[in-house]
């Protein structure tokens, strides 16, 4: 099904700007899925698919990203709406973090959170050696949950509804493959 046009203006202004730059991509050939969005980001001749979550937090998005290529390597990110735009790139900080879905395996790793300059997110891309089962777990799963261990018992926790995950990221994974 096709998601609102009321709902467009919120997926580009929050979700679609990529990691690696501060460049706002053309947002394209959109699809609800549930509580998540399936997407094509494309600038020039570039193209990236995208599988979102955006209603469990009003500045938090949950995203897992597909690049033709490499569709065997998605990266799984979480974007972080800030009040004031960034002056600088840089990673802000590299910390140990935990993801599992429902009562499934606790997946650890490291998060890294990244600014943009010019960017009013920063973003916190994920390590795992045990991403392929994460996914296969979010694909079946109901919630997914994350825990950031800053340092000194300082945990920041967040939590993404999974209804939709399954068909979502397995249309952006879908578009990367025929796009390859």
């Amino acid at each position: 099904m096709r998601f609102s046009a009321l709902l467009a203006p919120l997926l580009v202004g929050l979700a679609l700007s990529e990691p690696a730059s501060a460049t706002n991509y053309n947002v394209s050939d959109a699809e609800q899925h549930e509580k998540w969005h399936s997407v094509t980001l494309s600038l020039g001749d570039e193209r990236h698919f995208r599988a979102l979550e955006q209603t469990s937090y009003s500045d938090s998005i949950l995203s897992v990203n597909y690049t033709p290529g490499v569709c065997d390597l998605p990266w799984l990110e979480v974007r972080v709406e800030l009040e004031e735009h960034q002056p600088e790139s840089r990673v802000a900080n590299l910390v140990p973090g935990d993801l599992r879905v429902d009562h499934e395996t606790i997946h650890s790793g490291m998060a890294e959170f990244i600014t943009q300059r010019g960017d009013r997110g920063f973003y916190v891309n994920f390590y795992l050696d045990t991403q392929d089962r994460l996914l296969d777990e979010m694909r079946a799963g109901e919630t997914l949950r994350l825990r950031f261990d800053r340092g000194d018992e300082d945990y920041w926790f967040m939590s993404f509804e999974l209804a939709g995950a399954d068909a979502a990221i397995a249309r952006a994974e879908r578009q990367c493959e025929a796009a390859g």
